[in-house]
């Protein structure tokens, strides 16, 4: 590299934080993660009530094949259509097979979701380059995100967040006593279904920064940790708001110095995702020390 290629970047590499995020990809990953976890905090709050983290896990794996046949057909511009029809499909699926209930709902959810994603699989592989191809759709593209993806991971997250806000009442209610919103005229179903169908937008709104594989994080961990950090109800959505927003923060700036000072290949998805789940065992730890302490000084 020339200098006058090495100065900018030797420049960003001795400023601060301030400094790193004007350049225009840091800040719309940025910006990226800021409205994912706005979202992710909001509908993740049904998710951690409704103990749907494993259908959530469903919901991220059976993308895939969406994402897949979207790139094949209409490159880049494919992916969010090919992302919307898959989940949008797979959160109808899952939901009728949560109702029908019984031992093998699990196991059916289960075998959907390595389905699909083995289909996935086997489609990219027919793919010229598949193997770059694979690790992009599986730990994402957070630092190449372009202004037009950004605008449409806006869009969905506000859909996913806006169903959520009309089903609001009925998805109180359904988390807590499901038999009582249907005596009261709720329609469990419909309710249900809209959860679902919130969750898959969501997943379509993060699957193209932070991958298939890197989602379900953003959508399970920050709400567990802050369960942990706090009882109030009221400050279990901005919690877990704004710890995924500080990981974000955190990881894109320490992928940002570990690759230009040590000229590693890091994945800032996988740092933020690495931050978060740090943040819930460290949640996890002081939870058991406090209850620890409670119990010894009720002895």
């Amino acid at each position: 590299m020339t200098p006058s290629v090495l100065a900018p970047v030797l420049h960003f590499v001795q400023a601060g934080p301030l400094e790193i995020f004007a350049l225009p990809f840091m800040w719309r990953a940025l910006l990226t993660v800021a409205i994912l976890a706005i979202a992710a905090g909001v509908v993740g709050l049904f998710i951690s009530f409704r103990e749907l983290e494993f259908v959530s896990d469903g919901l991220v794996h059976s993308v895939f094949p969406g994402l897949v046949v979207g790139s094949v057909i209409g490159g880049s511009a494919g992916l969010l259509p090919g992302a919307l029809v898959a989940a949008i499909l797979a959160a109808v699926l899952f939901t009728l097979i949560e109702h029908r209930g019984g031992v093998g709902a699990d196991a059916a959810i289960a075998v959907v979701l390595t389905g699909l994603f083995s289909l996935g699989v086997v489609l990219v592989s027919k793919q010229e380059g598949y193997v770059s191809e694979l690790s992009e759709l599986l730990f994402g593209r957070l630092l190449t995100v372009t202004e037009t993806q950004l605008w449409q991971i806006f869009v969905v997250a506000i859909v996913a967040v806006a169903i959520i806000g009309f089903t609001w009442r009925a998805q109180l209610f359904r988390s807590f006593d499901a038999a009582g919103a249907q005596a009261a005229g709720f329609r469990v179903l419909r309710s249900d279904l809209a959860l679902a169908i919130a969750v898959a937008l969501l997943v379509v709104a993060g699957v193209q920064a932070l991958g298939v594989l890197m989602v379900i994080a953003l959508l399970t961990v920050p709400m567990a940790a802050s369960r942990l950090l706090t009882r109030g109800f009221a400050l279990l959505i901005p919690v877990a708001i704004l710890l995924p927003l500080g990981a974000g923060i955190a990881g894109l700036w320490l992928s940002f110095e570990w690759s230009t000072s040590l000229g590693a290949t890091v994945s800032p998805g996988a740092v933020v995702v690495l931050l978060l789940v740090t943040v819930y065992v460290l949640a996890a730890l002081i939870r058991t020390a406090r209850a620890a302490l409670r119990k010894r000084r009720a002895a």
